[in-house]
């Protein structure tokens, strides 16, 4: 294994993939960061989904002592009876996949750096130029007032180079310019197309009051965008099924507590008033009503959901 440069290190020799200049299209890069942009843990589910269809061999590796900041999200240890054991020390590396059909990509996964953005940035256009990289796709999830009983919505964003080559699929709900906090993958979104090289990805939007409980229906979304840009066949069988049994706990609950649906019953008639005005040419913006908030869930949804994170049966009246 070679350094290149002091803060990720590449294998020299990966065996089934290009490796310098190339004769063709190279692999694409899957990239997906826990923490920050990753509601309902849509995007770090979606890329364990992957890792755990075919786990590849780890082909580059990032100096994680350099991006983490261990007092902030400290790793979990156990202790044995009067020993420290099995400490989980994180991980930032890239990894060679291959798909249903045998397809190479590659899969970048870890924690998002808590600094040193610009370095990481630089980090991964080494592994992007080594590899021959054709084009990075991110996957993130943020929380929005959607109800989870209509169709997950997503943003799609690129980088010039990305947008030059016909890669976004669709139109963006979005009218003007919005001010919203930054993230490792959007500098790096951005950092690439300035280098010349293709980026974008694909964001969920995940009900708000669901955003602390993994939510695979999101999951599922992304990783069939992914599919598309990544030119990649992947089984989502599983994710399906999962998504299945999280929206039948949620269905079951709602069902007996009234007062918690009618908040949900809010927000998809806040949804398909957003949908009219879609298809009508209106816009997003067309009716003003307000939106209902998480707080108004109250804490009978928030025991909720802290049961069916610890795996306990919904309370029954």
């Amino acid at each position: 294994m070679s350094s290149s440069g002091r803060l990720v290190h590449i294998v020299d020799d990966v065996e089934g993939l290009s490796s310098g200049a190339g004769d063709g299209e190279g692999p694409v890069l899957v990239l997906s960061l826990e923490g920050f942009l990753d509601a309902g843990s849509a995007a770090g589910l979606a890329a364990r989904h992957l890792a755990g269809l075919a786990e590849g061999p780890v082909v580059a590796t990032f100096d994680v002592d350099a991006f983490y900041d261990y007092r902030a999200r400290r790793p979990p240890v156990t202790f044995a009876r009067d020993h420290y054991t099995d400490y989980e020390a994180p991980r930032l590396v890239v990894r060679l996949q291959r798909d249903a059909a045998d397809t190479p990509y590659l899969l970048l996964t870890g924690p998002e750096p808590d600094n040193r953005w610009e370095a990481f940035a630089r980090a991964v256009r080494e592994v992007v130029e080594r590899f021959s990289v054709s084009r990075v796709v991110g996957m993130g999830a943020v929380p929005m007032a959607v109800p989870h009983t209509r169709p997950i919505t997503f943003t799609e964003h690129a980088n010039a180079p990305a947008r030059r080559a016909g890669l976004l699929t669709t139109t963006s709900p979005w009218d003007g310019e919005m001010r919203v906090p930054s993230s490792a993958q959007a500098l790096l979104e951005i950092r690439l197309g300035e280098w010349g090289q293709q980026a974008l990805g694909y964001v969920a939007h995940v009900p708000h009051y669901l955003a602390q409980l993994e939510y695979p229906a999101a999951s599922v979304v992304l990783l069939e965008h992914v599919e598309r840009a990544a030119a990649i066949a992947v089984d989502l069988t599983a994710l399906r099924e999962a998504a299945a049994v999280r929206a039948e706990e949620v269905s079951e609950y709602l069902a007996e507590h009234p007062e918690v649906a009618e908040v949900v019953l809010g927000l998809e008639r806040q949804y398909d008033a957003f949908r009219r005005a879609e298809e009508s040419g209106e816009g997003l913006l067309a009716e003003d009503r307000p939106l209902p908030t998480a707080d108004e869930l109250g804490n009978e949804f928030e025991e909720f959901l802290a049961r069916l994170d610890r795996g306990d049966e919904p309370p029954r009246p």
